[in-house]
C-alpha cells in the first residue's frame, strides 16, 4: 500500500513537472505579453537635413537647396491576423539608396515580427494571411515597434522594383499581421 502510494506520488510529481515545462515552452512560443505592450517608434526621415535659414556657398552666396527624398511607391496597410493601419512608403534617398518608411503604423505586438518586401498580391482576409513568405522576398529587419514611424534601409544588392509589396510578418507562425500593396504615388 505505501508502495501504491509512492508510485502515485512519484506520477503526479511528473506529470506536474510536465505541465510546467510544457506551459513555459508555450509562454515561450507565444509571449502572450506583448499583446499588452506597445513599443512606440518616432524616426526621422532619413536623407533630410534640418531646415537652416538660406544655404550659401563659402563666398555667402545662396545655392541651391539639395536634393530631398522622393516617394517612388506607397500603399495603405490593411489587416490580416492583427488589426494593422499606416501607410508604408518606398522612398529612394538624395545618395540613390533606398528605404521602406512606415508611418502612422498601428498594429499589434507579438513574437519574431518582421518587415517583408516581397512580391505576393495582397488578399484581404484569411486567403492573405500566409502568402507573403511563399514566392521572393526579402527581410528589412525586426518590426522596431509596433506603432509610429520607423525606416527600413532596402540592402543595395536588392532591386525594389521586384518586389510589389510589403508585409508586417510574424516569423514563428508564418503569418502577416498587415500589408500594403506598392504602388506609384498619383
Amino acid at each position: 500500500m505505501d508502495d501504491g502510494r509512492h508510485r502515485r506520488r512519484r506520477s503526479w510529481a511528473v506529470a506536474l513537472s510536465g505541465a510546467i515545462a510544457l506551459a513555459g515552452v508555450g509562454l515561450y512560443w507565444f509571449q502572450p505579453w506583448k499583446l499588452w505592450q506597445d513599443e512606440t517608434v518616432r524616426e526621422a526621415l532619413p536623407g533630410t537635413a534640418p531646415a537652416a535659414d538660406e544655404p550659401s556657398d563659402a563666398t555667402g552666396s545662396a545655392t541651391a537647396p539639395p536634393p530631398s527624398p522622393r516617394t517612388v511607391a506607397e500603399g495603405r496597410l490593411i489587416s490580416h491576423e492583427h488589426e494593422t493601419s499606416g501607410t508604408v512608403r518606398l522612398i529612394r534617398l538624395p545618395d540613390g539608396s533606398h528605404t521602406i518608411r512606415l508611418e502612422n503604423l498601428d498594429t499589434s505586438n507579438g513574437p519574431d515580427l518582421r518587415v517583408l518586401l516581397t512580391d505576393a498580391r495582397v488578399v484581404e482576409g484569411r486567403a492573405g494571411w500566409h502568402v507573403f513568405d511563399d514566392g521572393a522576398h526579402v527581410s528589412l529587419g525586426k518590426l522596431k515597434g509596433n506603432k509610429g514611424d520607423q525606416n527600413y534601409p532596402v540592402p543595395p544588392t536588392v532591386d525594389p522594383a521586384d518586389f510589389s509589396s510589403l508585409a508586417i510578418w510574424c516569423d514563428r507562425f508564418d503569418v502577416s499581421f498587415g500589408a500594403a500593396e506598392l504602388t506609384e504615388p498619383a
